[in-house]
């Protein structure tokens, strides 16, 4: 009873001091516990309501018309397994909204069938849902409705056919936020679909839906069984159980992503473990000298404050977990919009052991590099204050080895066994630590060299406090700067994926309107609606359907058979809208060979032009043969050139590119670009255009830009969510900082004061010192976030590197702002000391 019972006297006077440090561990145990919590509560919410998102037991689906074969076969199936089947096209289209003339790109879904069979389509009224197929009437969603000032009653335009608005769509079982932003739907009849809309050119998918009624009947295992008769003819089939492991694959990225975002806060909660728990061993070395010289052992010693850290990081982990568990009832709101289902928030035991024990560890891991130097501490330091242990301690490097494995077996684990993610994820950590360690160091040697000496006492004092002994400038600019790094990196990255596709301030440049779907014989027709608008033609484009066929003379369906090619499928069975031209756009640019501008229309070999991302997943280059199906035959191509293209140009880009000749004659439809320049003549020229072509489509791209923004903002708020945890914990060791050190400023106070300083003069050199921190903190974290955000810009998403600097100068003020706060809260009380203090041991 030795140990425990000492550990506990010894550890009275400081427990409320070491407490609040290792409080910082909390905010990231409440990370990870929250977010695995969420997992698995995810992971039920998928496995209970996975048939409801999916609306049926089965899907069989095209681009395009079924044919006669493809729906012999439906029946077929539908008849085998005593199954009930519904049909739908869906396809983007305009709606045009006639009592306010209002239109927009909207997706068009047409049913015949009792779809969904599971889950629903809630709506106002209730009963609009079940009965709009049968009076032909739309059903409408509820955002489009308030967007045009329609009511329920009105009508609504798509194609040639005008329907009445039966109801407001109000929720679709298994359509995300992000979807309903994107893509809001418009639900009508089959029967009355306008069938000018899916005239040779249009994107359209047709669908085949099943509902299997015997018992026993298993939808994965007749997907298995038909797939050789869908691959023949062209056809996709999706499951509910292909579809749920999709979306838990995809899910269980996210949230696996969020956990290390959270375990960078625990990492940060550990520095300032360490950080507390060396300015103890400090205080505490006559101490422990003085039991060693009663004859406590090396051993001992170390087990009792072992003890105390062991303790104290179990209660930072509890404190996290009960924190956690409240936070997780947030994440469902926080990332609702991304996710096909309803998740319930439950207590897990699982997540919530798991976090005690991960939270506990590394508190200890921690804890343990200052205390190691509890065993080095001699007898002799009971009566020489300068004695103490000389040479390299080589278990504390073995620590902090374990340490980095430690960080890296908990990647691996996160990412599924990624040995890339289990090397570059602690590396990166180590990179970042050791940016900011040396960006400290560098502050301390500079605070020392050039302090000014003609500046006011209070700011030269404040400066030199960032290297007085026993000064925290290092662990507060790791933790942070590390919490403004991330938060600013997101930021950063956020503005430059913005900037490529804001349109221009001036009245020339860009496209802002695209229309599309025009088929070859209306071409003429629609530029000179452009032109009546009075609106310029910028662009033309033909487009034409193709699908690759083979690759060097081997058959794209071979490569999909072959189990040892990786090559992706959307690669090889997508059908690719190419077009042809003589020259390259702005946003082009070719990198290897030349692009042929012209060859003859009966060219045996055409030379084509092939984006450089598609030619890596193919696997293809400069010379390599693909052979392409247009309009029914064959086609033989090679690669002259490749080229690097913008996607973030919100214009018609291409994967392909042909030169002028060969398909000239081939079936084909196209591409207008204009610039409207306001919004008005904008919303003009769409109602012009659908009134007299109700097949063409027209895309505003300022609407698309403010949907892009809003994406990428939900994206970012999702992200920011979590950094706000290691922001918090930079903010809870700042505080433990301040309190850990109140001895030491209190003695400072007293004794300047004793000196002849006043209040206000003490007040300063604490405003002066805090500022410096904050000021350094969050120039450090900008600098950073304005590397790491570059590299992510250049090498990652291949955009320009933009500054966002609103955000910069906010970070600037903020992130001192509330440093000086917390640190002159923290530091309440200290100037009320008189200074006879400084004379008695009551300090």
């Amino acid at each position: 009873m030795f140990v425990p019972s000492l550990a506990w006297r010894d550890s009275r006077r400081m427990r409320r001091r070491l407490l609040l440090y290792v409080s910082a561990m909390a905010l990231g145990v409440a990370a990870l516990v929250a977010i695995r919590s969420f997992g698995e509560n995810l992971e039920t919410a998928l496995a209970t309501q996975a048939r409801d998102v999916f609306g049926a037991d089965l899907i069989v689906w095209n681009w395009g018309n079924f044919n006669d074969a493809n729906e012999a076969f439906v029946d077929s199936l539908a008849e085998a397994h005593s199954g009930t089947v519904a049909r739908e096209v869906s396809t983007p289209s305009m709606a045009l909204f006639p009592q306010s003339g209002g239109t927009r790109l909207i997706q068009v879904r047409a049913l015949d069938g009792d779809f969904p069979f599971y889950g629903q389509i809630t709506t106002t009224p209730a009963e609009a849902a079940d009965t709009y197929l049968d009076d032909g009437k739309a059903l409408v969603d509820a955002a489009l409705l308030l967007q045009y000032d329609a009511a329920i009653g009105d009508s609504i335009r798509i194609g040639t056919e005008q329907y009445q608005i039966a109801g407001q769509i109000d929720g679709i079982t298994g359509q995300t936020g992000i979807e309903a932003l994107v893509g809001p739907r418009v639900y009508v009849p089959l029967d009355r679909l306008d069938r000018e809309l899916l005239r040779f050119g249009s994107r359209f998918t047709t669908s085949a839906y099943f509902r299997f009624d015997a018992p026993g009947t298993n939808a994965d295992a007749i997907l298995t069984a038909i797939e050789p008769q869908l691959e023949a003819m062209d056809l996709r089939g999706d499951s509910v159980g292909s579809a749920q492991g999709d979306w838990s694959d995809a899910l269980g990225n996210l949230t696996r992503f969020l956990e290390l975002v959270g375990f960078i806060a625990l990492l940060l909660g550990g520095l300032g473990v360490a950080s507390a728990v060396s300015v103890y061993v400090r205080q505490k070395a006559d101490t422990v000298a003085t039991l060693r010289c009663l004859g406590a052992t090396a051993g001992q010693t170390l087990r009792i404050y072992t003890l105390q850290a062991l303790v104290l990081g179990f209660i930072g982990a509890v404190l996290g977990a009960a924190l956690g568990v409240a936070v997780q009832t947030l994440l469902p709101r926080v990332l609702g919009p991304f996710l096909p289902v309803t998740v319930e928030t439950a207590f897990v035991w699982e997540p919530v052991l798991q976090g005690l024990g991960v939270g506990v560890v590394v508190a200890l891991a921690f804890a343990m590099l200052p205390l190691l130097a509890v065993r080095r501490i001699p007898p002799l330091r009971a009566l020489r204050a300068d004695a103490r242990a000389r040479g390299i301690d080589l278990w504390r490097g073995l620590l902090i080895l374990l340490l980095i494995a430690g960080i890296g077996a908990f990647a691996w684990m996160q990412t599924g066994g990624d040995l890339r993610a289990a090397i570059g994820f602690p590396a990166g950590v180590i990179v970042a630590f050791g940016v900011l360690a040396l960006a400290a160091k560098l502050v301390q040697t500079l605070a020392r060299r050039l302090v000014p000496k003609r500046a006011p006492y209070a700011w030269r004092q404040g400066l030199a406090n960032l290297y007085r002994p026993g000064n925290q400038t290092l662990v507060l600019l790791l933790t942070l700067g590390l919490g403004t790094f991330l938060l600013m990196t997101l930021t950063v990255v956020q503005r430059s994926l913005l900037a490529p596709i804001a349109l221009p301030d001036d009245g020339e440049g860009r496209p802002d309107v695209i229309l599309f779907d025009i088929q070859a014989d209306q071409r003429e027709a629609v530029a000179d609606l452009v032109r009546e608008q009075g609106l310029p033609l910028i662009d033309e484009v033909p487009l034409i359907a193709m699908r690759l066929t083979a690759i060097n003379g081997r058959e794209t369906e071979d490569i999909r058979l072959d189990s040892t090619d990786e090559r992706p499928d959307w690669a090889l069975v997508r059908e690719y809208r190419s077009t042809y031209r003589a020259h390259t756009e702005d946003s082009e640019e070719v990198l290897e060979g030349a692009m042929v501008p012209r060859v003859p229309a009966d060219t045996a070999v055409i030379p084509v032009s092939v984006e450089l991302d598609l030619a890596n997943e193919l696997g293809v280059g400069l010379g390599d043969r693909l052979t392409w199906r247009v309009a029914g035959r064959p086609m033989e191509t090679e690669i002259a050139s490749l080229r690097r293209v913008d996607w973030a140009r919100v214009q018609p880009n291409f994967f392909v590119v042909f030169p002028e000749g060969p398909l000239d004659e081939a079936p084909q439809f196209g591409i207008i670009t204009t610039r409207a320049g306001t919004p008005e003549r904008s919303a003009r020229l769409q109602r012009a255009a659908i009134e007299r072509f109700p097949n063409i489509s027209a895309v505003d791209v300022g609407l698309v830009l403010g949907l892009i923004e809003g994406v990428l903002g939900r994206v970012a708020f999702v992200l920011q969510f979590m950094a706000l945890f290691s922001v918090g914990t930079g903010l809870v060791v700042l505080a433990g900082a301040v309190r850990i050190a109140r001895l030491q400023r209190i003695a400072e106070s007293v004794l300047l004061r004793t000196l002849g300083a006043n209040r206000g003069q003490v007040r300063r050199i604490l405003v002066a010192e805090y500022l410096f921190l904050g000021l350094l903190a969050a120039l450090t974290g900008i600098g950073l976030a304005l590397l790491g955000g570059w590299a992510l810009a250049t090498f990652v998403f291949e955009t320009p590197f933009v500054l966002a600097w609103e955000w910069i100068a906010g970070t600037l003020v903020a992130v001192p702002a509330l440093t000086i706060a917390i640190g002159l809260a923290g530091s309440r009380g200290l100037l009320s000391r008189p200074p006879l203090d400084v004379l008695r041991a009551e300090v």
